[in-house]
């Protein structure tokens, strides 16, 4: 049982101030281009966790694949974070009349993430605009196409986010004032109802934003068009919607996918002062079965891309879909070792796709194991530093995590160690250990080694 914060600030007093252990080496400073992500108390967050979803069930059964089971084995393989998708065709099937039954469902799946210490951001999620097509998200009441043909793509479903008529429902939500305020008051409604609930980190304001391209146009030209012109707009209007209820909680803000073949976003700049970039980590030729190729430089191609805009309007990242479908090929421990170092040199987390039990994206085979090479994700980390970080390194091959900050405030900062059969051995140099807290006082050097058994 953890003991109060009172008692370990005591408890750390006492032994510091009797001379504790002795102070960490004076490690490399890490310089850092692009922001951390913070809470409220100044503690740099790392946000590890993966997708929750339910998009097989709606109406009645709306979010019922969904049990406590999924935040219980977040939080034993050591994650604290979850991307929690949510649809727009559920909280509103018939305009004007929200469904007080699925708000009472999303509120139960965050109750049990603030049981099991998971942080969420709830994702207002769709796919190929919605069930107009086929799949979920924009309800078939806001989606005009006029009359414009769609033919559907039963073995490349993202070949139709192309079609006509898709392209023209965006152009609508984006360009006609009641869309656009039928999708603020949607905004408006979740944050009035998920203020202040302790599980809810921030809200992923749409998933995979798309567009409609003009003749003539290349896709990097339209999607950097669409960015600066519809999208960022349209991310002002929402932000202002949930600050109507919200005033605290992160909004996480996303350019098409197209930032995948390594474009940068056209996105301009979003007025308010806790935003998050939060792009997705996919590459065409893996989503389309190929396996990962170290030469190509498409994870370096990628990171170039996604740290321009942080780096411009000094605003934090965490990837919010990433991993491959056949995670199994030969290269693929090598491409998740590569793809969590590049992540680890910019990002503030990502969240995994997705976090179920099966096959497919899955994470997790029937019986609960990770599926290959998925296991690669889980290693010592720290949720929440308090204090300024020097240096911090997860070294796979030694199975080796260091941590080296400077302390400051009179929060603890916090360890998180995954479920291991050999389990891990922690050293702590500058402060002192309590469970999964570490505590120290302001100005001290604090080192933390963890090692596995």
């Amino acid at each position: 049982m953890r003991r109060p914060l009172a008692a370990l600030v005591g408890l750390l007093l006492l032994l510091v101030l009797t001379g504790g252990a002795p102070a960490a080496a004076d490690p490399r400073p890490v310089q850092r281009a692009v922001p951390r992500l913070t809470d409220d108390h100044g503690r740099v967050l790392t946000l590890r966790g993966w997708n929750v979803e339910d998009k097989a069930h709606r109406g009645e059964q709306a979010l019922s694949a969904i049990t406590e089971r999924h935040f219980r084995d977040l939080r034993a393989q050591g994650f604290g974070f979850a991307r929690l998708l949510v649809f727009w065709d559920d909280l509103e099937p018939v305009r004007g009349r929200y469904s007080e039954r699925y708000l009472d469902r999303i509120g139960r799946v965050l109750d049990w993430a603030h049981k099991h210490r998971v942080r969420v951001v709830i994702d207002a999620h769709q796919d190929v605009f919605g069930p107009a097509f086929g799949h979920r998200g924009i309800p078939e009441w806001a989606t005009r196409t006029d009359g414009l043909p769609f033919t559907p793509h039963p073995d490349d479903w993202f070949a139709e986010y192309f079609e006509p008529a898709v392209q023209r429902a965006f152009t609508h939500l984006y360009e006609d004032a009641d869309l656009r305020r039928a999708q603020a008051r949607m905004w408006r409604v979740l944050a009035e109802r998920f203020e202040g609930h302790p599980a809810v980190l921030g809200y992923d304001l749409v998933n995979e934003p798309m567009g409609e391209l003009r003749e003539g146009e290349d896709l990097a030209t339209a999607a950097r068009r669409i960015e600066r012109e519809q999208l960022t707009p349209m991310y002002n209007r929402l932000a202002d919607a949930v600050r109507s209820a919200d005033d605290d909680s992160w909004l996480f803000v996303e350019p098409t996918p197209i930032v995948g073949e390594g474009v940068p976003t056209g996105l301009g700049r979003i007025h308010d002062p806790k935003v998050v970039y939060a792009p997705h980590f996919y590459n065409a030729a893996m989503e389309a079965g190929a396996d990962y190729d170290p030469e190509a430089g498409w994870i370096e191609s990628y990171e170039a891309a996604v740290t321009e805009y942080p780096r411009r309007y000094g605003v934090p990242v965490v990837v919010g879909e990433w991993g491959p479908l056949n995670n199994s090929l030969p290269n693929m421990g090598r491409f998740y070792r590569d793809a969590l170092a590049s992540m680890g040199r910019y990002g503030s987390g990502w969240a995994g796709y997705v976090w179920c039990y099966g096959g497919g994206y899955c994470a997790l085979d029937e019986s609960g194991r990770f599926r290959a090479n998925k296991e690669l994700t889980a290693t010592p980390y720290a949720p929440a530093v308090a204090g300024v970080v020097r240096e911090e390194r997860w070294d796979p091959e030694r199975g080796v995590y260091r941590l080296v900050y400077e302390a400051r405030g009179s929060r603890p900062t916090e360890l998180s160690l995954p479920r291991g059969e050999r389990g891990w051995r922690v050293t702590v140099s500058g402060g002192v250990r309590i469970g999964d807290l570490v505590l120290a006082r302001p100005g001290e050097r604090v080192g933390v080694l963890v090692n596995r058994r």
